[in-house]
């Protein structure tokens, strides 16, 4: 079987993702003391290898003698091909194991395009995509990250959800997984009805669904008693005392980010109205400036990568970021080691950060102001102050930047024709900055997405923009557009369309989902291969109407799919929140 493998695999594109082998991968042997458990990345390998949550799960499962963990990511389409038409199932990277043969299968669900990606690994493993279909001899299937956060269109799928941090649940999980197996009671049912008591652990067969006539749920209750009505998410508190990979796997071929991770903070200290990942990442914590400077100096020694990232929601709103950052340099620079921070907020310490960053690398600079005028940034709640952004790109034009990315968003609440031109007005002002420090304008990189309104936020109620208003803002927008040097990029919006339907949709979604994976939908968060009319048909063949989720405005009192998720914020409070940007702009 190796042999022909190897041999089959000089035939796909980029068979070193594929091959296992990497600098501080774990292989362990395999035993029946141990529980197997395969996290599984729903994309390529460049991309799962680049997920912090991966990195850490597979640090804690291999760090205990009694488990052993390996990883498989989604095998891009000529693999796929050369899997199918050799009868050669999907194997781990480690031991080159059948992904059938694991215990438990743990898939990372970072993004909601990548669901149908989930299925085709199952199916190219052997194991039946449905959960009800699925054995005493099949995995266990559960699943975690961001996307869960709604979880029911992935229902059908997924034996048990992990909501919230997954640090210490996973741990807890194998544990029970143990006990029922070494107490005779590992039948896939008992199993997960003791998952089930496992706090911030959903299992989707143990709850039922009822319907309106209008197709709204009228009712979300146990199947099974003992069962908690509502799921709240883990935390957890100290980051200092959870584990952190310093060992992190070194990949053979290059991916999406090739560098030492550090994440300084978890959850964000802004509220913003329309982010998703500030709700349900609350409340925020930070590891302390020693423990950052100590993983990184761990980290370094163990992989040799000469770029640190330092990784939060909001890096500049750490506490200790002007500290950390020139202890960092002081240690790192002489290695010609680079330190990043990727995601900065228009903030005072804007104007130091560039001077600090560049004392050993140049990198761009990116910001996300969201909305281009001040009434739609105040609805979404993004607070800051357009002066201290024009600070900080003169300032990092001073030393050298010629280049800055902009991040925005249409079809925002209230939006109207001249604060999509206040967008490209103020890209022109950015740009015409760099003219008193050389005469010359900067180039521009400004990105736009489709609003997409997420569970857990005051927007979750909106009706997202049709299809028909957001082409012609973008129409509106490029006609605006006043300098050849800046680069405007749209998100497909028929992809956030979809993204829609994913994150906002109910179990019946789940059907959609399979029929779109049966008609070869596969890696839909990639542009070139997305394919809006396979979806399409298999909104229509399920009966599922797609729009009923995207551009319909919910009821207040109405039921929402992701209602028994508890983050940690009232649903009275949203809807106050809501109420409150309805007037006067929305």
């Amino acid at each position: 079987m190796d042999k022909k493998l190897e041999e089959l695999l000089l035939t796909v594109r980029k068979p070193g993702r594929y091959i296992g082998g990497e600098w501080n991968a774990v292989k362990k042997v395999w035993t029946d003391a141990r529980t197997t458990v395969l996290l599984a990345f729903p994309d390529t390998y460049e991309v799962g290898m680049s997920y912090l949550g991966m990195k850490i799960l597979y640090g804690i499962l291999n760090d205990r003698d009694d488990c052993l963990c390996e990883r498989v990511f989604a095998p891009w389409p000529d693999f796929e091909k050369v899997l199918r038409e050799n009868n050669i199932s999907l194997f781990s990277l480690e031991s080159r194991k059948p992904i059938r043969e694991f215990d438990i299968i743990g898939f990372s669900l970072a993004f909601e395009l990548g669901y149908t990606n989930v299925l085709n690994i199952l199916d190219l493993g052997g194991i039946p995509v449905r959960s009800s279909a699925r054995s005493d001899d099949d995995p266990i299937i559960i699943a975690g990250g961001p996307s869960c956060y709604n979880p029911e269109p992935m229902a059908e799928f997924i034996d048990a959800f992990i909501i919230g941090d997954g640090e210490e649940v996973i741990a807890e999980l194998i544990d029970a997984y143990k006990e029922m197996r070494g107490a005779g009671g590992g039948v896939r049912g008992k199993i997960l009805k003791e998952f089930a008591k496992i706090k911030g652990v959903y299992v989707p067969s143990l709850y039922k669904v009822e319907y309106n006539n209008d197709g709204t749920i009228s009712r979300f209750t146990t199947a099974e008693d003992g069962v908690s009505a509502k799921i709240e998410k883990r935390i957890v508190k100290d980051l200092d005392k959870a584990f952190y990979p310093t060992k992190q796997i070194v990949p053979n071929v290059q991916i999406v980010h090739d560098r030492i991770a550090i994440e300084i903070m978890r959850g964000c200290k802004h509220a913003c109205n329309f982010c998703q990942a500030s709700a349900t990442y609350r409340p925020c914590r930070e590891r302390s400036k020693e423990a950052v400077l100590e993983l990184a100096k761990e980290a370094y020694a163990m992989t040799g990568y000469d770029e640190i990232s330092l990784l939060s929601l909001s890096s500049g709103d750490y506490s200790c970021i002007m500290g950390v950052i020139e202890e960092l340099n002081k240690e790192f620079s002489k290695k010609y080691v680079s330190i990043s921070v990727p995601s900065l907020r228009i903030e005072g310490i804007a104007k130091e950060l560039p001077d600090l960053i560049s004392k050993v690398k140049k990198a761009g600079l990116t910001f996300a102001p969201e909305a281009g005028s001040e009434d739609l940034r105040k609805v979404l709640r993004k607070d800051i102050d357009i002066e201290k952004l024009f600070l900080a790109a003169m300032e990092s034009f001073k030393r050298g930047w010629k280049r800055v990315k902009l991040y925005f968003m249409i079809g925002l609440p209230g939006e109207n024709e001249k604060n999509i031109m206040d967008i490209a007005e103020l890209v022109h002002k950015i740009s015409e900055l760099k003219r008193q420090v050389d005469h010359k304008p900067a180039a521009v990189a400004v990105s736009i997405n489709a609003f997409v309104p997420k569970p857990h936020t005051p927007f979750q109620w909106k009706a997202m923009d049709r299809a028909e208003e957001l082409e012609g803002k973008r129409t509106l927008l490029r006609n605006n557009m006043r300098s050849r040097l800046t680069e405007l990029s749209f998100h497909p919006f028929k992809m956030s369309y979809i993204e829609a339907v994913l994150s906002r949709g109910d179990r019946r979604v789940s059907d959609a989902i399979l029929g779109a994976w049966k008609n070869g939908a596969r890696f839909d968060g990639w542009q070139d291969v997305f394919d809006f009319n396979t979806w399409a048909s298999a909104f229509r063949s399920s009966g599922i109407d797609a729009d009923f989720y995207v551009y319909r405005t919910r009821e207040m009192d109405e039921v929402l799919p992701w209602d028994f998720i508890d983050v940690g914020l009232k649903k009275e409070i949203l809807l106050s929140i809501f109420k409150a940007c309805q007037n006067p702009i929305i």
